[in-house]
């Protein structure tokens, strides 16, 4: 992920913003119940993972079968591509144990155009289709062009309301104009609220903007930007732990944590680091990544 990254990080405050004030008007609505908590990397594909966190002759075929008994959740970027065939979504049910999630990002027909695909059938095809996974759908996620800015605010209203209440959605915003006003940032939370849909955060050290911090339902997606395992990285995975612990309390049920790192190939390291202090302070139903044993691994050291 290049959006928002830094060469040189020695300048950034990677703290947490405080809570929006707007934020309680949500949360007074939510009921604790059983709390979820999921984590991914951005796709299974890592040749590099094999004798780490695959066996050492896992065909390529099978890698996604491996990928889900180490995560319960994907950021399924692939599908901003293209929408899968049936029976290829079919096989990654099959694929995947019960408990797991796919977090597919919105085809790129959609978000980047002009009317977000409203008055058109796009978005009931897409939706239909990704529908074959299920119980194990997540939340599906649109990621909006850097240039979308918040003159127009009808347009995404609009997209909500063609959007199936049902189906769980978050969006990205990248145009900096959706957080300079305070009334701007405050209408799109309300306007997600009333349409049950979510505000994606995205955590990355030279956009700290787009780290809002907004809740609009009781399931939140975070992507989580890290430095090559930088010290830092560690730091801010307690700092989120801390706020997730509070979110938990107060009703969010479901919580997507996606961290990503260059390549993404380090990222199972930071997935295990989230998942054991999570685990280890929670009572939450999770589960993440552990290195397999293998003469790979015996390498490393």
């Amino acid at each position: 992920m290049k959006f928002g990254k830094l060469e040189d990080i020695s300048q950034v405050d990677f703290s947490l913003p405080e809570e929006p004030l707007y934020n309680k008007n949500v949360l007074d609505t939510l009921k604790p119940d059983k709390p979820q908590f999921y984590i991914g990397c951005t796709g299974w594909g890592m040749k590099e993972w094999k004798g780490l966190y695959y066996p050492e002759k896992t065909k390529p075929e099978n890698f996604l079968y491996q990928y889900a008994k180490q995560f319960n959740s994907i950021e399924l970027n692939s599908t901003h591509y293209g929408t899968p065939k049936q029976e290829v979504l079919e096989k990654w049910y099959g694929d995947t144990p019960s408990d797991f999630k796919f977090c597919p990002k919105l085809h790129k027909a959609i978000s980047h155009r002009k009317t977000l695909g409203v008055g058109s059938d796009i978005i009931e095809n897409t939706v239909n289709a990704l529908s074959i996974l299920n119980d194990k759908l997540g939340p599906i996620f649109m990621q909006l062009p850097p240039y979308f800015d918040s003159s127009r605010v009808s347009v995404i209203e609009a997209f909500f309301k063609a959007f199936p209440m049902e189906i769980d959605l978050s969006i990205e915003l990248r145009h900096s104009s959706w957080f300079e006003d305070l009334s701007v940032t405050d209408g799109l939370q309300a306007m997600a609220l009333e349409y049950n849909k979510g505000l994606l955060i995205t955590d990355v050290s030279g956009r700290r903007d787009v780290l809002h911090m907004r809740i609009c339902n009781d399931y939140l997606m975070i992507r989580f930007v890290g430095n090559a395992l930088h010290p830092t990285d560690y730091e801010r995975i307690d700092e989120w732990v801390e706020r997730i612990k509070y979110y938990l309390s107060q009703g969010v049920n479901k919580i997507y944590f996606f961290p990503h790192e260059p390549d993404n190939i380090l990222a199972p390291q930071l997935a295990d680091y989230l998942c054991t202090k999570i685990s280890s302070e929670i009572d939450i139903t999770t589960r993440g990544p552990k290195q397999i044993d293998s003469p790979k691994q015996l390498n490393l050291f």
